[in-house]
């Protein structure tokens, strides 16, 4: 049975479809009132779900998002923007916060350990999130599909970051990396592909974030913030994007856009594929599964797939109504039957 986990601004829907067929879908309503941040689930443990909230800490739910419980961690604020679940053992967890610190649990989140020295970086005193110019935060967080002590760090605004060993000690801002990293993602068909959706444009590694490229051919708006590659193809990538943060993320004066690239085809945006862009549309989130082509694509205009990597999409058949169009969504997670 598919589940969809769905986190908007201020709540989550939980979505199921029990027979599979597209428009027989039923949808709960968690989390209601908290200003959700990120969401994370392993498909190792379906059962276990964990939301970032911006004001509430880190909640966690064990019974596939029927109930959720706050959990105690001892992060420096309850200000939780980015999760991780690694590949290697749906057991190890990583949490960013604001202001930018990484924490990482072995136990499924009953305790955490702060990953120190993030902040003792040279480059930690330039780091800054404009709306609140006085502080940054850790937007996201990447474990390497095949390395279990590499992880990938976007700090918004400021610098990509990684390591090698687990978090003991950190490499800042690689030649060629962007500085205001909003999404991230790896491949694990393709060892050392690292890509980022950034607010400064799109890049990719093919060393593991040592040094990156920046293909920008046909990317028209820059402001990138959702990211999706291809299972089936490391160089196949889907972006959302604006022209700004303006544009991208408040409903009221949202214009975004999709665009899609290949390994022969640069920058090409998806207008009249089935998924809505333009005027009044925030920059989408994405999700793929284990299935070639498919993607799922999230925005204040309902929930959308593609199982062409987005040739054509269609609406998943969940309830949208005009409350919902005023929502940002936060993230996505999509576990397969």
């Amino acid at each position: 049975m598919p589940t969809v986990y769905a986190a908007l601004r201020d709540r989550l829907l939980v979505c199921t479809n029990a027979d599979r067929r597209p428009n027989v879908w039923t949808t709960a309503t968690r989390l209601e009132g908290h200003t959700l941040e990120c969401i994370a689930v392993s498909p190792a443990r379906p059962e276990r779900v964990f939301v970032g909230t911006f004001e509430g800490g880190l909640f966690r739910s064990q019974t596939g998002g029927e109930s959720f419980e706050r959990l105690e961690t001892g992060f420096v604020s309850d200000a939780v923007l980015s999760l991780a679940i690694s590949p290697h053992d749906p057991d190890v967890l990583y949490a960013g916060t604001e202001p930018s610190r990484v924490y990482r649990s072995t136990d499924g989140g009953d305790t955490w350990t702060q990953l120190t020295g993030l902040t003792a970086l040279s480059s930690a005193d330039e780091w800054y999130f404009p709306p609140r110019p006085h502080t940054h935060h850790v937007r996201w967080l990447e474990v390497d599909p095949f390395d279990p002590e590499r992880l990938y760090v976007g700090i918004e605004a400021g610098a990509f970051v990684l390591s090698t060993d687990g978090g003991e000690t950190w490499q800042e801002r690689p030649a060629g990396s962007r500085r205001d990293n909003h999404t991230l993602a790896t491949h694990a068909g393709r060892e050392g592909r690292v890509y980022t959706a950034a607010g400064d444009g799109y890049a990719v590694s093919d060393d593991g974030g040592k040094t990156w490229s920046r293909p920008q051919d046909g990317l028209a708006h820059t402001y990138c913030w959702g990211l999706a590659v291809d299972p089936a193809d490391p160089d196949a990538v889907i972006v959302s994007s604006a022209s700004g943060a303006r544009s991208a993320h408040t409903a009221e004066t949202a214009e975004s856009y999709v665009y899609r690239r290949t390994d022969e085809v640069p920058w090409e945006r998806l207008d009249d594929h089935g998924l809505p862009t333009g005027d009044g549309v925030v920059r989408a989130v994405f999700e793929t599964t284990d299935e070639d082509g498919v993607v799922y694509a999230l925005s204040n205009r309902g929930l959308f797939v593609t199982d062409d990597f987005g040739d054509e999409w269609g609406r998943v058949g969940i309830d949208w109504d005009e409350e919902l169009k005023s929502q940002t969504p936060r993230g996505i997670v999509v576990l397969p039957s």
